[in-house]
C-alpha cells in the first residue's frame, strides 16, 4: 500500500497545521481526517468561535485570507468599526464574512446539533473532501498560566499578543468533555498518523489531553510521524520558540520528539539536518517551510513518501 492509499488521520491545530492539512487534502480527499484542537475555542459576543476549525475549514475551502494568515479572504470591518464606535470589544477581530460562520455555529448549537456535525455540513457545503473532526464537542480549555495570573487561551494569545511569560499551561472542561466518536473511530481506522507542524503546546498537547485521545493513539498499529514545527531551532510563526525557552525546554527536534514520546518517525527541515544523528528515531528531511499552496502539497507528498519507507 503506498501512501497515497493509506486512512491517513491527522492532528491540527493552528496556521501551519492548516496547510499541511490542504497538502494531505489535495493528495488524499476523503482518505483524510483532520481531528482539530477546540481548546482555543471560547464564547465572544454571544457567540461560539471556533478559530482552528475554521483556520482548516477556510483554507481546505480555498476562502483563507493567505496573506493575513488567519481568517477569510476579501474580509471587511464594517461591524468591527460600529461596534469600536459604540465603545464595545474590539480586541479580537470578526470579519464581516466570518460572521457568517459563527452566527450559523452559534445557533445550530443552540439548537442541540453538535460541533462535530454542524462541522461536517460546513465542511460539505464548501466541497471539502476530507473529514473535519473537532477533538471533543464539549466545552475544553486551554489556560495559559503567567506568573502572576491565569489566561484564557485567546486573551493570552490574542489580547495580550502572548508576551506574558509562560510558567505552565492547563487544560479545563467543566463538563468532563471526551473525545468524540468520529474522532476515536477515525484513529481507530487509520493506517498512519500524522502530527502537523502546529504548536506542540498550544494546538497539539489540547487534544491530546481529550480522554481517549492519548489511549487511541497508544493502541493504534499505525506509523505516527511529526513534522517539527521549528527550523533552525526558530518557529515559522507563532510563539513555539519562545514558550519551549519559557518552560526551559531546548528549542530543536530532539525535544519535539522528547515531548510527544510516541512518534515512529519525525521530518524535519533541511536546516536542522545537523541535530538528526541525536533524533533517537527515523527521520526524513526535507524543506518544511510552505510558502505557497505547490509547497504545503509537496510536503505532504514527502510525508506520505516517509510513511511508505517506515511501512516497507
Amino acid at each position: 500500500m503506498s501512501g497515497a492509499d493509506l486512512n491517513v488521520v491527522a492532528l491540527c491545530g493552528g496556521v501551519g497545521g492548516a496547510k499541511l492539512a490542504y497538502g494531505l487534502n489535495r493528495l488524499l480527499g476523503a482518505k483524510l481526517a483532520v481531528i482539530v484542537n477546540t481548546g482555543d475555542d471560547f464564547e465572544h459576543l454571544g457567540l461560539t468561535i471556533s478559530p482552528d476549525i475554521d483556520t482548516v475549514v477556510y483554507t481546505l475551502g480555498e476562502l483563507a485570507d493567505e496573506e493575513r494568515g488567519w481568517g477569510r479572504a476579501g474580509e471587511s470591518w464594517n461591524f468591527m468599526e460600529a461596534l469600536g464606535g459604540l465603545n464595545g470589544e474590539t480586541w479580537f477581530r470578526l470579519g464581516d464574512r466570518d460572521l457568517a460562520m459563527h452566527v450559523l455555529r452559534s445557533r445550530a448549537l443552540s439548537a442541540g446539533v453538535t460541533l462535530t456535525d454542524f462541522t461536517g455540513r460546513i465542511a460539505s457545503q464548501l466541497g471539502i473532501e476530507a473529514s473535519i473532526l473537532p477533538m471533543t464537542d464539549d466545552p475544553f480549555a486551554t489556560i495559559v498560566v503567567t506568573a502572576d495570573q491565569k489566561l484564557a487561551f485567546q486573551r493570552y494569545f490574542v489580547e495580550l499578543q502572548a508576551r506574558p511569560e509562560v510558567r505552565k499551561i492547563e487544560f479545563q472542561s467543566p463538563s468532563g468533555g471526551t473525545a468524540t466518536s468520529a474522532a476515536l473511530r477515525a484513529i481507530g481506522a487509520a493506517d498512519a498518523i500524522i502530527v502537523c507542524p502546529s504548536n506542540p503546546y498550544l494546538s497539539i498537547d489540547p487534544i491530546l489531553a481529550v480522554p481517549g485521545i492519548r489511549a487511541a493513539l497508544d493502541a493504534t498499529k499505525a506509523s505516527i510521524v511529526a513534522i517539527s514545527p521549528l527550523v533552525g531551532g526558530r518557529a515559522i510563526k507563532g510563539p513555539t520558540a519562545k514558550i519551549m525557552n519559557e518552560l526551559g525546554v531546548a528549542t530543536n527536534c530532539a525535544s519535539i520528539v522528547r515531548h510527544y514520546g510516541f512518534l515512529d518517525g519525525l521530518v524535519m527541515d533541511r536546516e536542522d539536518q545537523a541535530d538528526a544523528d541525536a533524533i533517537g528515531i527515523p527521520v526524513h528531511v526535507t524543506n518544511t517551510i510552505m510558502r505557497s499552496k505547490d509547497e504545503r502539497v509537496q510536503l505532504a507528498r514527502e510525508c506520505l513518501r516517509f510513511l511508505d519507507r517506515l511501512n516497507s
